[in-house]
């Protein structure tokens, strides 16, 4: 067993001294299989939880030799392994000691849970955040301001996008980074202070979150157009109409790489991240979606990221994602409940050529351009609602209220719920809130039911065919910024109720 001073040192070294594209290359030279297999080998030798947990799921650790053999193994979940270990349990040779870092995750499924990590475990995930920084943004030659507008303390976000920014710097990126958390007031002093000293911002926070500084910015006169803003998102499924509208304001021309989205969790940092290659083939499919249908087999446009299997490793089981990983607490075919599926690279590209579509053609120059797979991720199937049968989902309600001139009057948040008349019959109830200094109208109603509906019928084909017409237009109800019942300040928001 190494000593702490020697992970560090070894997982420190490993990252500082390996160009970006080495190490991307790494997967394409090892069998993530095998990779994988040698991770479950150590887990259940070494970690008192998993070897326990394998014993009471009556698992010998050691007929587990081939890939066909892991594909048995027992899922492990928070209900059925986390909750039932203490902490150190979990850890290598249970000792919670190797690890010198506690994050908790927000609990928006549960009671909030803790994850140890080590430094190694967050310069594994280093390279996630230098993809992004180096083929999106090319921070590698231009002297970069960092805003970190993750909520800081406890919480994943913040302090891990804030050291690993941190060791994009020590590795030598002229990169330098501020933490105003989430206190937007903070963020647009800092961003006017020190913008003019660098060649760009790159702000890195929850979209809408980031939509609202932004928005705030210009009503204060914050030449957001002269800072050559970058934006880094995570927690959230957005449309590319959003990503455009945003893009829009901050004066971005490069749609493909002037922004892109972590796919992470509290459980295991960053599992994959856009490229400028999934990003213009994510925008290409938000144009046909018929095509996004055939391709990820629902009505909604899921966030689409590339992985590296040998960081991250993914299955699917019945349209769940599972993944393994290496970690502070190292998790063997997860569940995570996130929906979603998994396409090879040379798969992905075939399927587009079929449909007369090269990414490559589009993107202006190779950076970013990787044999990596995709994975895409729906997020969490209880945030849809079913309405005469047919799944509703927020990302077809996010479209409707980024059309003008409605993306000017409301913040992008909203709650959609069935209500039921006197005499039971259901309708469409979506509360909207609207931006600071805008006043509800009949009319703005009128407006955003007609927008909603129309990209309902357009996206969503359970909509357009299993709803009947007179209960297609939804009931708009405005509330003003902040509204304490549906949209209360510091409260994760959640865009469905029952």
């Amino acid at each position: 067993m190494l000593s702490q001073q020697q992970r560090s040192l070894t997982a420190l070294e490993q990252f500082l001294n390996t160009p970006l594209t080495a190490q991307l290359q790494v997967c394409q030279q090892q069998d993530p299989e095998q990779a994988v297999l040698q991770l479950y080998q150590r887990v259940a030798a070494e970690v008192p939880a998993y070897h326990d947990f394998l014993r009471q799921q009556g698992v010998q650790p050691a007929t587990i030799q081939t890939w066909a053999d892991f594909q048995q193994l027992p899922l492990i979940t928070k209900q059925n392994y986390l909750q039932r270990y203490s902490l150190a349990e979990l850890c290598y040779h249970g000792q919670l000691s190797s690890c010198d870092f506690i994050a908790v995750s927000s609990g928006s499924t549960g009671q909030p849970t803790f994850w140890p990590r080590f430094v190694a475990d967050e310069l594994q995930i280093a390279p996630r955040f230098e993809q992004i920084f180096h083929d999106s943004f090319q921070a590698d030659t231009r002297r970069t301001l960092a805003v970190v507008c993750f909520t800081l303390g406890t919480w994943v976000g913040g302090m891990f996008t804030t050291n690993c920014c941190r060791y994009l710097a020590s590795k030598g990126y002229p990169l330098t980074v501020i933490t105003p958390g989430s206190n937007k007031t903070e963020i647009l002093r800092v961003v006017q202070a020190l913008a003019p000293a660098f060649e760009q911002v790159v702000l890195l926070g929850y979209p809408p979150f980031l939509k609202d500084v932004i928005d705030t910015g210009l009503a204060q006169g914050v030449p957001w157009s002269q800072y050559a803003v970058k934006l880094v998102f995570a927690g959230e499924v957005f449309s590319e109409e959003w990503r455009t509208l945003v893009g829009d304001r901050l004066g971005s021309l490069q749609p493909c790489n002037d922004s892109a989205s972590l796919y992470g969790t509290a459980d295991a940092g960053v599992l994959g991240n856009e490229t400028p290659l999934s990003i213009c083939i994510r925008r290409f499919l938000a144009r046909r979606p018929d095509l996004a249908h055939t391709l990820f087999g629902e009505a909604r446009l899921p966030t689409l990221v590339q992985y590296d299997p040998l960081s991250r490793f993914f299955e699917v089981q019945d349209g769940s994602l599972l993944f393994s990983g290496d970690n502070g607490i190292p998790l063997v075919r997860y569940h995570i409940a996130d929906h979603g599926g998994v396409i090879a690279f040379e798969t992905m590209l075939q399927q587009l050529s079929q449909w007369g579509f090269d990414p490559r053609t589009v993107l202006q120059g190779d950076r970013g351009i990787h044999p990596l797979p995709f994975v895409y991720v729906f997020g969490r199937s209880h945030f849809a609602i079913s309405y005469f049968g047919a799944n509703l989902y927020p990302e077809n309600v996010t479209v409707g209220l980024e059309q003008p001139p409605i993306q000017d009057w409301v913040t992008g948040k909203f709650v959609m719920q069935i209500r039921a008349d006197q005499d039971h019959n259901p309708w469409l109830s979506v509360v909207v809130e609207l931006a600071p200094g805008v006043t509800a109208s009949p009319e703005k109603q009128q407006a955003i039911a007609v927008s909603i509906c129309s990209q309902l019928q357009r996206l969503n084909s359970e909509f357009a065919n299993y709803v009947p017409v007179p209960y297609q237009m939804p009931q708009i109800t405005l509330t003003a910024l902040g509204d304490p019942e549906y949209f209360p300040a510091g409260v994760k928001h959640r865009y469905t109720r029952a």
